[in-house]
């Protein structure tokens, strides 16, 4: 049995009846204190919140420039969020923290398989899948990304929603850097965009456009929230010497 164009099935290929759903008992349960800790910290300002469909799978795309882009995204959006989080993130008592808040493992310098299976369940499941297609934290331009959230969003059919972070990294800090107690911080999302699911085998050349229509989501939104907000990038990160951070 396979899915049809408004329904797949865990069957459809990739298959993924063969995974289980990420865990979701500490994504649900601790949003809320999370939520309350960060704004009692932070002038934290979500904007476009409507545009995240309230149902259904979602890809969340965002700019990646800072340590605390992860945490906001799966802690303030208006929905919970299993997050491609990178595989050196699972290390000591990291790794059943994130494994029981719901988040996805992946490598991110090659083809990871098991990510992207479990990413397609997740949507599959109708729930939100969050991705920095830049792949590294960086100034937050989006120069470049990569194609994950491209072939997600064709192999589901679900929408896509940019969301765009200022001031979540102190200007020319390392990228570890967390912003000064009392900062402004701003969540921006962006209209949501759907593309058409591509039958298997999916071309390269169709992937790689999607994701440039990606980056110029991310783009459009940037551009819009700078305006509105006044706030700017926190510039390159010093003395980067790999872009593997």
């Amino acid at each position: 049995m396979t899915g049809t164009p408004g329904r797949p099935s865990h069957r459809d290929l990739p298959r993924t009846d063969d995974l289980d759903h990420p865990a979701r008992l500490l994504l649900h349960g601790l949003r809320p204190l999370a939520a309350a800790i960060a704004r009692s910290r932070w002038r934290v300002q979500v904007r476009g919140a409507e545009h995240v469909p309230r149902r259904g799978p979602v890809v969340l795309i965002g700019n990646h420039m800072g340590w605390l882009d992860g945490p906001l995204m799966a802690i303030l959006s208006p929905r919970p969020v299993h997050a491609l989080t990178k595989t050196e993130m699972f290390k000591g008592p990291m790794r059943p923290f994130l494994r029981a808040a719901g988040q996805i493992p992946v490598h991110r310098f090659e083809v990871d398989p098991l990510a992207v299976r479990t990413g397609v369940r997740v949507l599959r499941d109708g729930g939100v899948v969050g991705m920095f297609p830049e792949g590294t934290r960086g100034d937050g331009a989006v120069r470049r990304v990569r194609s994950g959230s491209a072939y997600l969003a064709l192999v589901t059919g679900a929408p896509v929603v940019p969301l765009v972070f200022l001031g979540t990294r102190e200007y020319g800090g390392p990228n570890s850097s967390l912003p000064p107690v009392g900062s402004r911080l701003v969540l921006t999302y962006g209209p949501a965009r759907s593309f058409p699911r591509d039958d298997w085998p999916r071309r390269t050349s169709v992937v790689s456009a999607v994701a440039e229509q990606h980056r110029q989501m991310l783009l459009e939104t940037l551009h819009e929230a700078q305006a509105a907000t006044g706030m700017v990038l926190p510039g390159p990160i010093p003395d980067k010497k790999d872009d593997r951070d």
